[in-house]
């Protein structure tokens, strides 16, 4: 009896570990069917894990700035395609696009596929 609650115990704490690592890779906030183009300055690049991040300072028509969070891959997954943490810095141009914030707020996704530098150069050459 006593081995049956141990691996109740047990399959029940692996269960809602699981769960959570799952509820942490949803994408669900953001608009894959509304990709949109932004072209900016890069203010700050944070190659942390578990994901990397652009904030990415965007001008609109009217003048005025707003920074834009860009949630990317992972550090590891972006070394693969030929990043390092000195890939981008602060001052550099860039054009990408990006699956925004379904919830309007100035943010979204970013992958590697999407980015190049406003001049048209492509951000790392893999392999």
């Amino acid at each position: 009896m006593k081995r049956h609650l141990v691996a109740l115990i047990a399959g029940a704490a692996l269960a809602a570990a699981s769960g959570a690592a799952l509820a942490h890779h949803s994408f669900a906030m953001f608009d894959t069917d509304h990709p949109m183009d932004l072209q900016g300055t890069v203010t700050e690049f944070k190659f942390t894990s578990p994901h990397t991040f652009i904030l990415l300072e965007v001008k609109g028509a009217d003048g005025s700035s707003t920074t834009w969070n860009l949630e990317g891959a992972s550090p590891s997954a972006l070394v693969r395609e030929g990043w390092a943490s000195k890939t981008l810095k602060a001052g550099d141009e860039l054009k990408m696009t990006i699956d925004p914030l379904r919830s309007g707020a100035p943010g979204g996704s970013w992958n590697v596929n999407k980015i190049k530098f406003k001049d048209g150069k492509p951000i790392a050459v893999t392999h």
